[in-house]
């Protein structure tokens, strides 16, 4: 690639000056010049750095100009660098034939798309093995380049070398591709180039292609295999710029492409394609620019904390209901896509080539076209049967989805093509016919996993087109840390997992929804309430109430009754009520349940709000899903269940109790008498709020703690993917904050909380932990760390609020979210105790401080809840006064005030 286009090349380096600069500094003194000559090509590097910079602020989105800019800056320092060492530093009078050296450039560098801080990958060519006049020109040629700060990637080949090495390496082979002519002896490079051509591409290109996709799909598993991953990474991700990068490379592997736009001359894109594959291309050289410049190092991942800075950067503003960095990463992403759309295109060109050629790759897979309805099978792939065919009845837009989902074949990449090209005859008119409704609700409860067909569906356009509402979640990011996934790509995938339940290939980790689903009175309501209840984010306003109301509008035209309309509507208003009730109330508590039963009122309603909720928390990301949330959703829908059957709670609670202590008494085998005797010092509330697995090792702990004031426990829970800790001591005000500090002294992460008081005044408090990465700590250091640390906090051995402040955990990414703190306050929740809700931004030791502040504030904390959304913490407590009684009047005022100090305070060290 040329820099012909190059603007103003001068400003950014002007060679001449340079070198006359360098040949004055030898010129007044050889011997003592370099340290001159390095400050003379430092500045000329940092200047056209700052000019490179400038041109992108002004023009905020050229990636191409930018990356160009700086290809050309350290082409020509190379030069400048390569003329010096061979004209001053090693001189020849006479060079033989082995004292010759060409600099070619590879990899990126090769490709002419250099960000700011890329590294600088070089091939140093020679005759044969290279002479020791070459290899000191090679080594003072590197110095220089390391001395301007440069990351240099370096190899030094003869041809033979080139030939060998690149028949044996994909990698080696990928960079060698993109080899171009810097400087030096321009015959040694062509050579090279000439043998590469001849000796190691011709005849391998189907195994090339083979291998580069393959690569290319492992890449995808190794960074996350969706495009809609909330933190890209713009170089590696999927539908990032290696795909395109691996698109590049197998035109220019098979039809020689000296630049992108012959791809168009070898008929792999049409001409509209290629613009797509260039706005692409240039907007993610643009981000990978900008990110490089805010972090001044070479870095590619999006991460939150730099995607509003790179937003700003880009020129992104904010919108009634959408912020400048959710609008910047919903462009993101549909670009992504639009690279997934490309990849597909190009692919399908590239079959239909080999095939015309008779040795395609994948022609051992075609067969003998044949007929399904009006649609063809093309080498096992659904197609059409010509250009015209969506034109000709429009609600096959539709039914091209069905049809694949229903055969269990894939979509031609031709046929979405043109289905991506005909969306725009989805109109008013096709999205009321009945037709096309009832086929799109077959989709999206088909017993044959819809996941793919829809996402499919999605690619083209024809899911947002059919469904506007849809559509205008496409590619929308939420700019959280909860949510992995961007909105409709969380959708689909809700919608796939909620088929895999009903189909039984999640019995495992959700026996209790395998159980409820053939219960449902209807399984299109379920179907239908995933799809929508994420439908109205990014409006403004509460996505839960603006999303019934499309509901209300959009089932009856899918074709749904009144009465399933009545229901997916308030499911969507409700979607969050049983997550929100399991992971932030008192289970134990029967007003808790009683309150949640007034709003559910059916058990209909039940049975689909425990799935709806299931789906929608295992679909939001990796990890995010754990059996203490099951737990705690099945545990609410065991109590719920009941109460709506029955009409109140004391019997069935009673027997409840029973089941357990029969459970648990199996589980201790011939220790089960601890039920009959520890297990009476436990009241009602710990057996219902705890597991069985839990309670068993409590009881056993509890057996051995006995004539010890204090007893620490803790232990790898692999069921959670946590750290277990109990804490058995002689209850008194303070002690849970202090155990929350010696938590987070030891460097860990409270996940969840149970706080309990035994008949005896003994507290049994069980603690979830975790590291700030989401880790179990399970090596014997870390536990004997962490109980040390809780046995010193509780024995006053440590300074809890100076050691907590000097010792921050850095949250580096959750610092780029405002998060207000809110507290908020419910005397109708419980009979007994005050309910304190407290939102915050997740810092370290915040539960700690927020138990210090109500500790300060002389209330008792009876039970504490922990829930985390990703940069968002939500903590609970059930307290009480002194007294016993509840909180009321202007006491709540000075509390909030204590709460609301303690969540903003700053992980900065603070005075004892």
């Amino acid at each position: 690639m040329t820099m012909d286009r190059l603007p103003n090349q001068r400003a950014i380096l002007d060679r001449r000056v340079l070198a006359e600069g360098i040949g004055a500094a030898v010129a007044s003194d050889a011997a003592k010049a370099r340290p001159a000559i390095v400050a003379l090509l430092r500045e000329a590097l940092g200047a056209g750095r700052e000019e490179l910079a400038g041109r992108l602020a002004l023009h905020p989105t050229a990636g191409h100009e930018c990356t160009r800019g700086h290809t050309f800056l350290v082409d020509q320092l190379v030069r400048v660098i390569h003329d010096h060492v061979i004209d001053d530093v090693y001189p020849l009078g006479n060079r033989s034939t082995g004292e010759r050296l060409a600099i070619m450039a590879v990899g990126g560098y090769g490709r002419a798309e250099m960000a700011p801080h890329s590294d600088v990958d070089i091939a140093f060519l020679t005759p044969a093995k290279a002479t020791s006049w070459c290899e000191q020109a090679i080594e003072a040629i590197l110095y220089f380049l390391w001395d301007l700060g440069l990351k240099v990637g370096h190899s030094t080949r003869s041809p033979d070398d080139v030939v060998r090495m690149a028949k044996s390496d994909l990698t080696i082979r990928t960079a060698l591709l993109e080899g171009r002519y810097v400087w030096g002896d321009r015959e040694l490079y062509d050579t090279a180039a000439r043998r590469f051509q001849a000796e190691v591409v011709a005849g391998t290109e189907r195994q090339f292609v083979a291998e580069k996709l393959a690569e290319r799909n492992e890449r995808h598993k190794r960074v996350g295999d969706s495009r809609y991953v909330v933190e890209p990474n713009v170089k590696e991700g999927k539908g990032g710029l290696r795909d395109l990068h691996t698109l590049y490379w197998i035109g220019k592997y098979i039809h020689k492409v000296r630049s992108a736009s012959e791809l168009v001359d070898v008929g792999l894109f049409s001409a509209e394609e290629y613009r797509a594959f260039r706005r692409a291309d240039d907007f993610f050289l643009a981000v990978r620019c900008h990110l490089h410049l805010v972090t001044g190092r070479a870095e590619d991942r999006l991460t939150f904390d730099l995607q509003r800075e790179v937003a700003t950067r880009m020129g992104f503003a904010e919108r009634p209901g959408k912020s400048a960095v959710e609008r910047f990463m919903q462009y993101y992403f549909l670009t992504a896509k639009k690279v997934g759309s490309l990849t597909g295109v190009f692919l399908a060109q590239l079959d239909e080539q080999f095939a015309k050629a008779n040795r395609g790759f994948f022609a051992g897979l075609r067969r003998k076209n044949r007929k399904i309805g009006d649609y063809v099978v093309d080498n096992a792939k659904l197609s059409l049967a010509g250009d015209d065919f969506f034109a000709a009845d429009p609600v096959r837009l539709v039914e091209l989805f069905v049809v694949a989902n229903r055969e269990g074949l894939e979509i031609h990449p031709d046929a979405m093509r043109l289905a991506a090209r005909d969306v725009r005859l989805i109109d008013a008119a096709v999205r009321k016919d009945k037709r096309a409704n009832a086929l799109f609700l077959d989709l999206l409860t088909s017993r044959k996993n819809p996941e793919d067909a829809l996402r499919w569906m999605n690619e083209t356009g024809v899911f947002g087109r059919f469904v506007p509402d849809f559509g205008r979640v496409n590619a929308q990011m939420q700019f959280d840390m909860y949510h992995h996934y961007t909105v409709d790509e969380h959708t689909i995938r809700a919608i796939g997992l909620l088929a895999r339940i009903e189909a039984g290939e999640l019995s495992e980790d959700h026996p209790l929804s395998q159980e409820v689903i053939p219960k449902l009175a209807s399984r299109r309501v379920v179907y239908v309430a995933t799809l929508l209840h994420d439908i109205a984010k990014g409006r403004g306003g509460d996505h839960s109430v603006l999303g019934a109301e499309v509901a209300l509008k959009l089932c009856p035209r899918l074709g749904l009754s009144d009465g399933e309309t009545e229901l997916v509507a308030w499911l969507v208003r409700y979607h969050l009520l049983m997550s929100a009730t399991a992971f932030k109330r008192d289970l134990a508590d029967w007003k808790t349940i009683a309150d949640f039963v007034a709003q559910v009122q059916s058990v209909e309603r039940l049975r689909q709000l425990l799935v709806l909720t299931v789906v929608d928390i295992r679909a939001v990301g990796p990890g995010v899903w754990n059996s203490w949330k099951r737990q705690l959703l099945g545990e609410l829908f065991s109590a719920a269940e009941e109460m709506l059957r029955l009409g109140h709670k004391s019997s069935g609670r009673a027997q409840r109790i029973a089941a357990k202590k029969h459970a648990v008494a199996e589980r201790l085998a011939e220790r089960s008498p601890l039920v009959g005797t520890i297990g009476a010092q436990l009241g009602d509330a710990y057996w219902i709020a705890e597991p069985e697995d839990i309670i068993a090792l409590n009881l056993v702990q509890l057996d051995r703690a006995l004539g010890h004031p204090l007893t620490v426990e803790a232990e790898y829970y692999p069921a959670r993917g946590a750290t277990l800790v109990t804490v058995l001591a002689a209850d008194h005000p303070g002690l849970f904050y202090r155990i929350a500090g010696g938590i987070h002294l030891a460097g860990g992460n409270i996940i969840d909380a149970r706080i309990h008081t035994a008949r005896n005044g003994m507290a049994v408090d069980n603690f979830l932990i975790q590291d700030p990465l989401g880790r179990p700590f399970n090596d014997a250091g870390q536990l004997k760390r962490l109980t040390r640390s809780i046995g010193d906090a509780l024995a006053n051995r440590v300074k809890l609020v100076p050691q907590l402040a000097a010792r921050p955990l850095a949250r580096a990414r959750a610092e780029a979210f405002d998060v207000k703190p809110i507290v908020l306050f419910d005397n109708a929740a419980s009979n007994r105790f005050t309910v304190v809700e407290v939102g915050a931004r997740d810092r370290p030791a915040l539960l700690n401080r927020l138990a210090r502040a109500l500790f300060e504030a002389r209330l008792i904390v009876h039970s504490a809840h922990v829930a985390t959304y990703g940069e968002r913490a939500v903590d609970t407590f059930y307290v009480t006064d002194l007294l016993g009684g509840k909180i009321e009047g202007s006491r709540l005022r000075t509390i909030e005030k204590r709460l609301l100090e303690a969540a903003q305070v700053q992980d900065e060290v603070v005075a004892a």
